[in-house]
């Protein structure tokens, strides 16, 4: 059978071969330390899982979600949570849409706005999601260079006006995956400036924006810049921050124009998402979460600082991220991505992507996600710590 020519011109996605890998380690019998894929390896909360529980033996939710955009409960526990989160008011009924996980909809945005032939900006390194989705709508990635230098940021002023002109469309992920990078509330103004001059829409994912780490650094949202809802729609997930990745739910918000094309490409494609979960994602935003955010976070912050204390005491020189649960190192001795993942995963038994694919400015770093699945997770930091100071 010939398969779709979208599909012969679309790369491996990264982490269906990392689990190629992980299954070969295994079969070899190698003892595999994990940090590949950034899955929460904690078990969702319990006050969430009790709230399904109950949720599921109502009888009126075994039934297609026919609501359109949303249980309307959660919309204004959205709305309520950006009040305040963000400061940010949301209209539930026009400014806020559910989504079958943030992915779901990072996809499917290139085909609700983009024709063919139609230009994206593209972070590189960047969520590889974005320029696939891309490809898939026959238009083409301008890719943005973030580097260490610039903090790894885009830099708006280095893109040509042409190309510019043309974009229709840009994406942004701050909180950053692969890199951990964060932004202000300046650096978001100055997007916002540019996209209004250039008639472009933002696509923020926001993934991450309740991940972050001691030391006074909370993310803000695009939608705080005054004016901003004109040219941004953001992205969020309930995976990252209540562990619920295989619930698979999420919503964006903003632009109200966006999201009703997306909204009416979404009818046409899925039945919703079942409301049993919505109900439960409505219980995620509204229950008293201070205790339950602050040991998260915690966890975080111990797990992060085994690996880069213990990295850099072996030699490499790594910088702690303020936020994401993700470790960007560089490669130590100046090593390709590829070599030193093949390194850590041969000599070491350590799963870890090479920054490589996240785009040609990954070259020369690995992402260590630190969400792993073991029993102690600490301890298997230390162990991995221990295998690469003999390894390296």
């Amino acid at each position: 059978m010939q398969v779709a020519d979208r599909l012969l011109k679309t790369p491996p996605y990264p982490f269906a071969e990392l689990a190629r890998l992980k299954r070969e380690a295994i079969a070899r019998g190698v003892d595999l330390i994990n940090f590949g894929i950034g899955d929460p390896d904690q078990p969702t909360p319990d006050f969430v899982v009790k709230a399904m529980q109950r949720a599921v033996e109502n009888p009126a939710y075994h039934q297609y979600d026919e609501t359109d955009i949303g249980l309307p409960m959660m919309l204004e526990a959205i709305a309520n949570w950006y009040q305040g989160r963000f400061g940010v008011a949301l209209d539930p009924q026009k400014e806020i849409l559910r989504l079958i996980g943030s992915k779901e909809g990072i996809a499917h945005m290139a085909w609700a706005v983009l024709n063919p032939g139609d230009t994206v900006l593209v972070p590189d390194p960047g969520y590889p999601v974005y320029k696939v989705s891309t490809l898939f709508a026959d238009a083409e990635s301008y890719f943005m260079p973030l580097t260490a230098e610039r903090g790894w940021t885009p830099d708006f002023n280095a893109i040509p006006a042409a190309v510019a002109d043309k974009a229709k469309m840009m994406w942004l992920c701050y909180p950053n995956n692969p890199t951990g990078a964060t932004v202000d509330l300046d650096f978001m103004a100055e997007a916002v400036s540019f996209a209004k001059q250039h008639d472009i829409l933002i696509c923020m994912d926001l993934a991450y924006s309740e991940v972050y780490y001691e030391g006074g650094y909370v993310p803000p949202s695009m939608l705080q810049v005054p004016g901003a809802k004109e040219v941004c729609v953001e992205f969020h997930s309930f995976s990252k921050p209540f562990n619920m990745t295989g619930w698979r739910l999420g919503w964006a918000c903003g632009n109200t124009d966006a999201l009703a094309a997306l909204n009416k490409l979404k009818s046409n494609l899925d039945s919703g998402a079942f409301l049993a979960i919505q109900e439960a994602a409505t219980v995620a935003l509204t229950a008293d979460t201070t205790d339950y955010f602050a040991n998260l976070r915690a966890m975080y912050t111990r797990r992060r600082d085994l690996l880069v204390d213990g990295l850099n005491a072996a030699g490499w020189n790594v910088e702690k991220p303020k936020a994401a649960f993700y470790v960007w190192a560089p490669t130590p001795g100046g090593m390709s991505a590829a070599d030193c993942a093949a390194k850590l995963l041969m000599e070491c038994g350590i799963l870890a992507t090479p920054g490589s694919a996240y785009g040609t400015c990954g070259e020369g770093y690995i992402r260590f996600a630190l969400t792993l699945p073991a029993v102690d997770q600490e301890a298997r930091i230390a162990e991995a710590v221990a295998r690469i100071k003999k390894a390296f």
